[in-house]
């Protein structure tokens, strides 16, 4: 299958990743619009509007410049959100026919997208953000059912996963995360990823908080330990 005219691979990382790809060298893709409003969004430029992105003459040198010269394996298409992209499938095809193997980021919200992808995905990392109850809050999103039904996808999924939870200390109470934990039970692997502060974070409340400390990583980590069969603090 070939590319679509306009790829909506909004741009990627100049070097490739050690470490987004677990087993893998990976070029990291940029999909723009995303239907989450998360105030501590790192990639809040990509938050907007899907825009028309890379031709496929230019994915295609790129794709074959990172293979050359960097000796990729993979491809992770992150965001944004990747799923809003209709022709996802199309793209994922293509990279699994240049014998690259390709990683989702998503925030879960559509699983009947993602269930159609699972076939030809090699790692999905999806993002748990909140307990279900709290995510039109949180993150301006009232469809959680959605998100438990691609919790339930990749559980269920023969697909390597992990789910993972920024962790806001303001916010993720031990009552949030034992929520979360509920949701994902008897999940393969769990990711806590530290809060970072930045000066052009969406929420400007957020942008002098303090970097999530590691003793309270440990302590959810600990706390988490009975829902997941392997927990990772990520940056260890």
């Amino acid at each position: 299958m070939g590319l679509p005219e306009t790829t909506q691979i909004y741009g990627f990382l100049q070097r490739p990743s050690l470490v987004d790809f677990p087993g893998s060298i990976s070029a990291v893709l940029f999909t723009s619009g995303c239907n989450f409003s998360c105030g501590y969004c790192h990639n809040a430029p990509l938050m907007g509007s899907r825009e028309a992105g890379l031709s496929a003459d230019e994915l295609r040198m790129a794709i074959d410049r990172f293979r050359k010269k960097d000796w990729i394996d993979g491809v992770t298409i992150t965001g944004g959100e990747p799923t809003l992209v209709p022709h996802l499938p199309q793209l994922v095809t293509w990279f699994k026919d240049q014998g690259l193997r390709v990683k989702l980021d998503t925030n879960g919200s559509h699983p009947d997208m993602l269930e159609g992808l699972l076939d030809q995905l090699d790692y999905v990392a999806m993002d748990v953000k909140c307990a279900l109850e709290h995510y039109r809050s949180f993150v301006s999103y009232g469809q959680s059912e959605r998100i438990r039904g691609s919790v339930d996808l990749l559980k269920a999924g023969n697909t390597a996963y992990e789910f993972r939870t920024t962790v806001l200390a303001s916010f993720h109470t031990r009552s949030e995360m034992l929520s979360i934990g509920k949701l994902i039970e008897g999940a393969a692997c769990y990711t806590l990823q530290p809060f970072v502060p930045r000066d052009n974070l969406p929420d400007p409340a957020l942008r002098t908080l303090p970097r999530t400390s590691p003793d309270l990583l440990k302590e959810y980590a600990q706390l988490m330990h009975p829902y997941a069969r392997t927990i990772k603090i990520a940056g260890r």
